[in-house]
C-alpha cells in the first residue's frame, strides 16, 4: 500500500469513467459524501453521489467503492440506491415535475417539503437534502456493504474540491485526491489540509443531469 499506488487505482477507474464524477450527465446532483477507511495493510474509499436520474426515475444514492481489500467485485461502482418509495405520487406524469402538496416518502418516512406544484424535481429533492441527510445518504449496512465490514474509518468529507473533467485533470494531478492518497497510505489525519475551496455543492455543477 503506496499513495502512489492508490492514485493509480483512482486514475484507473477515472479512464473507465468510474470515479466519481460531479459532472455525470445522467443524473442532477444533489448532495456527496466520501468515506476513507484503513489500517495498517488495507484501505477504501467509499463516495456517494445522490443524484436526481430521470432515466432512472427516482432519486439514486451513487456509490463507488475504491480500495486494495474489496471483498467482491472490481473498483468503482458498487451500487446504485434507490431512495423515494413514492415517485408515482410527487412526480406522476412525464414532465419531471413535482406534483404539489405530496410528501417525499424516503426509506418509509414521509418528508413534507415546502415546494410549489411544477417544481422540477431535482430542486425538490435539493431542498429536502441539508435535513436528511440521514435518510438520503448510505446508513451503515449500506456503506459498508462493498468493503471488509472490520476496516476501520479514518475520515468522512461531506465537501471538498473536485476537477471539473477528469478527462483533462486525472484524480493523481489534484490535491484533494493526492491528499487523500497520503491519509489512506499513512493513516495520518493531519495529511488532510486541502488549500482548494469546496466545490461539490451541486450549484457548481449547472450542467450535470442535462444529457
Amino acid at each position: 500500500m503506496t499513495t502512489s499506488s492508490i492514485l493509480g487505482q483512482f486514475d484507473l477507474c477515472a479512464d473507465k469513467a468510474e470515479f466519481p464524477d460531479l459532472a455525470n450527465g445522467y443524473y442532477y446532483p444533489v448532495d456527496a459524501r466520501i468515506h476513507l477507511f484503513g489500517d495498517s495493510t488495507r484501505w477504501a474509499v467509499v463516495a456517494e453521489l445522490l443524484g436526481y436520474s430521470p432515466r432512472s426515475g427516482n432519486l439514486i444514492d451513487v456509490v463507488h467503492c475504491l480500495g486494495n481489500c474489496l471483498p467482491h467485485g472490481e473498483p468503482g461502482f458498487s451500487d446504485f440506491l434507490a431512495r423515494v418509495d413514492n415517485m408515482e405520487e410527487i412526480g406522476p406524469d412525464v414532465a419531471e415535475v413535482y406534483a404539489g402538496g405530496v410528501p417525499v416518502v424516503v426509506r418509509g418516512t414521509a418528508l413534507t417539503v415546502d415546494a410549489a406544484a411544477g417544481t422540477p424535481l431535482q430542486d425538490v429533492f435539493r431542498l429536502l437534502a441539508p435535513a436528511n441527510t440521514g435518510l438520503l445518504l448510505a446508513d451503515e449496512t449500506e456503506l459498508r456493504a462493498g468493503i471488509p465490514t472490520d476496516l476501520p474509518e479514518l475520515l468522512r468529507l461531506d465537501e471538498w474540491n473536485q476537477p471539473e473533467d477528469f478527462c483533462d485533470v486525472m484524480p493523481s494531478e489534484h490535491e484533494t485526491f493526492q491528499v487523500i492518497a497520503e491519509v489512506l497510505d499513512s493513516g495520518d489525519l493531519a495529511r488532510y489540509r486541502p488549500t482548494l475551496p469546496a466545490n461539490t455543492h451541486w450549484s457548481h455543477w449547472p450542467d450535470a443531469g442535462t444529457l
